[in-house]
């Protein structure tokens, strides 16, 4: 069986004007590998779109998007606004399916999607409660949820997914179950508060999709933010000192290693464990979001290897060697959320830094009921496979 693994398809401005030869690039070479080598599964673990653009849609959105967070409350959002932001969204989920490297193979490989940040805007779910709540905070969350839905989802606003486990459509948190796989894919932007990353709405709809996992199913679990990373309370006691630092603690405040998400952190990674520990059952967890590719592990009470591994993004420019090399350093402080089990960040296989600033995506391949994973790189070509 063969799975690969894309995040992070666009950039945050000017994404449609790009060069589709330049853009498409790593799309167009996990086309020719399907054609090679065909897939049977292709997972997109966030930001399938990046619709921050949505905000310059109508002039009134434009305005909003300039206000103070104090006054975000004070705009309404009306039928212009609300049909000028599907409009927008619909014409850019359109033609990205249309362009030819990523139609050819989306038309081929069945898809299991998971939304994230910026399939909505940049950093829903971790602003303010007067943004997140105000008539267009919410309105713009409403249009986005619907383009979701429809687009990625195939059902409509009114439906649930059909691999979702709340019926209600407060989480589309899903499970997909193969023989010896077990796909599950938490939703974190539904119910994010800049306090939390899932109600128990959402909790008890990830936790049925482990429980409805059988015994030795090999679990991956599409982390739209990687579960396991550096330490980051020291960034934000840091930022604590920083006058307007706003931007940046929303940008912590996105990720499970915040200080402000440490109990529902630990909770999620023992639920891990428990499968793997108590089920017998092998976990791996596939994410995106950070633009970088690297991978971690984290040894459990019993000694097995929860790994971590993280590809992202396929079309989104690389970031600098320099804010590679940073997270490079700021990973040496390690953590242990659970008492006695440190994570440790590691290098991709065959390469030196912990993180690669190069565009990438993964291979998950099971072979003799074993699986392994390797990154395809945009330069640095396919790193050696590693057992998972």
């Amino acid at each position: 069986m063969r799975c690969a693994f894309v995040s992070c398809n666009g950039k945050e401005n000017g994404d449609g004007e790009r060069d589709l030869d330049e853009r498409d690039r790593m799309w167009q070479r996990l086309g020719e590998e399907n054609a090679a080598r065909p897939f049977h599964l292709l997972f997109q673990g966030g930001d399938q779109l990046y619709a921050d653009e949505i905000l310059h849609s109508h002039p009134e959105l434009r305005r909003w998007e300039d206000l103070p967070t104090s006054r975000k409350g004070t705009v309404a959002f009306t039928e212009a606004m609300r049909q000028a932001a599907r409009l927008y969204l619909a014409g850019r989920y359109l033609a990205l399916m249309a362009q030819p490297a990523i139609a050819g193979l989306v038309a081929c490989v069945p898809s299991l999607m998971m939304w994230d940040d910026h399939d909505i805007i940049d950093g829903w779910g971790s602003h303010p409660a007067k943004l997140l709540d105000s008539p267009v905070g919410r309105g713009i969350f409403q249009v986005s949820r619907e383009m979701f839905l429809l687009f990625q989802q195939g059902c409509r606003p009114d439906e649930a997914p059909s691999l979702a486990l709340d019926r209600t459509g407060r989480s589309f948190s899903l499970g997909a179950h193969y023989p010896g796989l077990s796909v599950i894919a938490p939703d974190l932007r539904s119910e994010r508060r800049p306090d939390r990353v899932m109600d128990e709405t959402g909790w008890a709809a990830h936790e049925a999709a482990l429980a409805a996992a059988p015994d030795g199913n090999h679990r991956m679990i599409l982390s739209s933010v990687p579960v396991l990373g550096p330490r980051l309370s020291v960034v934000e006691a840091a930022l604590d000192l920083v006058p307007r630092a706003q931007q940046y603690e929303d940008d912590l405040r996105d990720q499970w290693q915040s200080r402000a998400h440490r109990a529902e952190w630990q909770r999620f990674l023992a639920g891990l464990e428990r499968e793997m520990v108590e089920r017998a059952s092998p976990v791996t967890v596939v994410s995106g979001e950070i633009h970088l590719a690297t991978r971690a592990e984290m040894r459990l009470k019993d000694g097995q290897v929860l790994h971590q591994l993280v590809a992202s993004g396929i079309a989104h420019p690389r970031p600098s060697k320099a804010y590679a090399i940073a997270l490079g350093l700021l990973a040496k402080l390690g953590d242990a959320p659970l008492p006695g089990r440190r994570i440790r960040l590691k290098a991709l296989p065959g390469r030196r830094g912990v993180y690669t600033a190069e565009r990438n995506y993964l291979v998950l391949a099971r072979e003799g009921g074993r699986w392994s994973a390797a990154w395809e790189l945009e330069d640095g070509g396919r790193t050696p496979a590693m057992a998972i």
